[in-house]
């Protein structure tokens, strides 16, 4: 049975070859070139110096896949609101591994303090992220149409957000 945990260092490795998978083969991101480990490690870097989860999802010592949420604009007033982010070793995807890892990932994100959680979704076509955010309590705000090109095709953006704790119906101070 998997468990979900903090990712470690020693996770880089299989992070980075899930990611690939999805970046070579798939349009849940619009990235066309592969990050290196020391680029995934950096990434999770900063994930982590901003007090945000960074999991993954293991069975022994076999990363099945990873979630993590960063700030989703830079600027102040963003401050609580986080885009999430979650990503499946191509045997992992249809078991619930990716609502398991969302589920998380938003009770974690709540306690770091973010009130806003939202997912920025590659591919309209993108069922299977579309239904695990869904299945997750997420809400259709928007599709941002033909606004990314990759595998010689315009893709579409969807996104959907969802309120975590107390949302916007208190000040967050």
């Amino acid at each position: 049975m998997p468990i979900i945990r903090p990712s470690q260092d020693r996770d880089i490795a299989q992070i980075t070859t899930i990611y690939a998978h999805h970046v070579c083969h798939g349009t849940g991101t619009f990235e066309v070139d592969s990050p290196t480990e020391a680029d995934m490690t950096q990434r999770r870097a900063d994930v982590l110096s901003k007090g945000l989860p960074y999991l993954v999802a293991t069975e022994g010592d076999q990363v099945l896949g990873f979630g993590y949420c960063n700030w989703f604009k830079p600027r102040p007033a963003y401050r609580y609101s986080a885009e999430d982010s979650i990503y499946l070793a191509p045997k992992a995807i249809g078991q619930g591994l990716g609502r398991a890892l969302l589920a998380e990932l938003s009770s974690q994100a709540e306690r770091a303090g973010v009130r806003k959680l939202i997912a920025v979704i590659g591919d309209s076509n993108n069922q299977g992220s579309i239904g695990v955010h869904r299945s997750a309590g997420f809400s259709h705000v928007g599709t941002l149409k033909s606004c990314g090109w990759k595998f010689e095709r315009w893709l579409d953006v969807v996104l959907m957000d969802k309120a975590l704790g107390r949302g916007d119906t208190t000040n967050p101070n």
